[in-house]
């Protein structure tokens, strides 16, 4: 049985050459959305062909979108940055909460969908023929649109790879490239194994407890156990809803809401590195480099270097949502970028 890696190796077959021809307008392989969910029809694409298209909204207030699935497609949105939003069909709430770097949500055809995003973000949307979902390995139940429609994987790994490949080079890539990559995506949400039960999120006033006790106290060692008695659960369901809630493990939140303290130290004081990982809750500094690196993408240093430049030097990049920096520090309840 091939994995979703050896499923994608199987597939994706595109080589580059070695100098990347100039692409015209017309050839690019997807477009940027002037109204959420609805991508340009382009000429030469036929209605079963998969569409792709880019939805960003770089502004920090909220704003509302509404959109309903064709009856004939499904479709998948990846998120390729942190943001918080709310996703709601009537009086149903299916997400409300931050929504991490790698989110991949599928969506059923005929379905209505109303998001309200609250900070800059980032989507990747595949627009999806029904009948370009593969049939179901033997021995598993068929795919149906009620068991896929509102399917939230919240930082899917392997999704987040298949976005990357389409975005890295910007949207001017090869055609058979982008077919294959989104056939792959299809192929790895119809073989995922759904789960059988769900999970409720973190009540808002159980949430706001725990940001509350992790502001006051990030400093200090804070156990799973402290973070479930603050929250009047036993630890195995804290950990559970507050997954749900936010996306994070209750130690993966707990090392943003550091590394965020860590930012306002080094942007608006002198204090060492070594004094600023003690600071913040961090034995030692090559521990506080590590996870500081891993979320930022920067060292400490660099980052604080490069944020002080842009202080003095304000530029467009500045307030480009794609860096993550200045768009990404307006999501609330914290930087979970």
């Amino acid at each position: 049985m091939f994995t979703d890696m050896q499923a994608a190796s199987a597939r994706l077959t595109y080589q580059p050459s070695p100098r990347e021809p100039d692409f015209p307008q017309g050839s690019r392989a997807f477009s940027l959305e002037r109204r959420w969910r609805q991508p340009e029809q382009r000429t030469g694409h036929a209605r079963q062909d998969i569409m792709i298209s880019r939805w960003t909204y770089p502004q920090a207030g909220v704003r509302r979108e509404e959109a309903t699935t064709p009856p004939d497609r499904y479709f998948f949105a990846i998120a390729l940055k942190t943001t918080r939003l709310k996703l709601t069909r009537g009086a149903q709430t299916i997400f409300d909460g931050i929504m991490p770097a790698g989110t991949l949500y599928v969506g059923a055809p005929s379905k209505q969908l109303c998001a309200q995003f609250h900070a800059p973000c980032d989507f990747l949307h595949f627009h999806v023929p029904a009948n370009c979902l593969p049939s179901p390995e033997p021995g598993r139940d068929p795919v149906t649109p009620d068991g896929l429609n509102d399917l939230v994987l919240l930082r899917d790994p392997f999704a987040g790879q298949l976005a990357k490949a389409l975005t890295e080079h910007g949207h001017l890539v090869d055609q058979e490239f982008v077919r294959c990559i989104a056939q792959t995506l299809a192929m790895h949400v119809a073989r995922r194994e759904l789960p059988r039960t769900k999970v409720n999120a973190l009540p808002k006033w159980r949430l706001r407890r725990i940001e509350e006790y992790v502001r006051t106290h990030f400093d200090h060692g804070i156990s799973l156990s402290d973070l479930a008695g603050v929250a009047g659960l036993s630890r195995m369901h804290f950990a559970a809803q507050f997954r749900a809630a936010t996306g994070y493990r209750p130690r993966e939140y707990l090392l943003h809401q550091r590394i965020e303290h860590a930012k306002s130290l080094l942007l608006n004081s002198e204090t060492p590195l070594a004094e600023v990982a003690l600071a913040v809750g961090f034995c030692t500094q090559a521990h506080f480099s590590t996870v500081f690196k891993r979320i930022t993408g920067d060292t400490p240093a660099r980052w604080r270097c490069a944020s002080r430049n842009a202080l003095v030097s304000p530029g467009p990049a500045a307030d480009d949502p794609a860096s993550g920096r200045s768009a990404v520090s307006r999501v609330l309840p914290a930087d979970l970028s």
